[in-house]
């Protein structure tokens, strides 16, 4: 077996209408297709990235709240490059959105930093000169 991408990450939300502005409006992903799925009770809403991955956004009733943050077992984060981190900050801020501050990656020595979607998932900014925002 050969892996050569990741097609898409899903993400569960409990407010649906308030998870598709976050991630259609404030961060700009391109809305693919949207379906509710009656049987289910659930909406499913395809987002995609420049690269072509794709974002999935569930919702489903009563779904759990994640049991800690960020050091739940599972996805710990997702994390978006981008080619300047501070436009992408000033952004976020200005869209009300808190971001934490500025970190430098040990390894790379790329600076980077975290935001919470509207359900606390952790997200991260990853600052790449050769990402588009």
């Amino acid at each position: 077996m050969k892996l050569h991408t990741i097609h898409h990450v899903a993400i569960i939300c409990s407010d649906y209408q308030k998870t598709k502005h976050f991630y259609t409006t404030i961060l700009g992903l391109e809305a693919v297709s949207e379906n509710y799925r009656a049987q289910r009770k659930s909406f499913k809403l395809d987002l995609a990235l420049p690269s072509g991955v794709l974002l999935e956004i569930l919702s489903f009733p009563e779904a759990p709240r994640r049991p800690s943050y960020p050091e739940a077992c599972g996805l710990r984060h997702l994390a978006f490059g981008v080619s300047d981190l501070n436009a992408a900050m000033s952004h976020l801020e200005e869209h009300g959105v808190k971001v934490e501050p500025v970190r430098i990656d040990e390894h790379t020595g790329k600076r980077f930093t975290f935001f919470p979607d509207p359900d606390g998932l952790p997200l991260e900014l990853y600052e790449d000169v050769d990402s588009e925002i």
